[in-house]
């Protein structure tokens, strides 16, 4: 099994292109029910959101590019990601993700909703 760059060696571009990657593995994982690889998958989509966040100026604007991919878990991921740098057009897609009728990132994205609407999250 090939081993993943540290993502601390990775250019922004490759970070983006890794929080994809792994988005579209998960919604692989969630298809399967393979809970143990989504979470495995979710620890690394982790590690790259925050390589983003702790690099000079907080990159995680560089995942607004993937606000227009066609797989719905990278946008749902993207959205969560982002909600911190660009609050209005993360929530915008969480709102149009939850009134898609793709499960389960709809129900992913409504409880995202309903958890910032009620003070339980908040973006950092």
């Amino acid at each position: 099994m090939k081993r993943s760059p540290r993502v601390s060696d990775m250019t922004a571009e490759e970070l983006v292109a890794e929080f994809a990657s792994i988005s579209v593995a998960q919604d692989d994982a969630l298809l399967d029910a393979d809970t143990s690889g989504f979470n495995r998958l979710f620890q690394r989509l982790e590690s790259v959101e925050a390589e983003l966040k702790g690099r000079p100026g907080d990159q995680r604007q560089a995942l607004l590019s993937l606000y227009d991919h066609e797989n719905d878990q990278v946008r749902l991921n993207a959205a969560n990601a982002t909600l911190a740098v660009s609050p209005k057009d993360a929530r915008a897609l969480l709102e149009a993700i939850a009134e898609s009728g793709v499960f389960p990132q709809r129900g992913d994205a409504g409880m995202a909703l309903w958890a910032l609407d009620e003070g339980i999250s908040e973006p950092t």
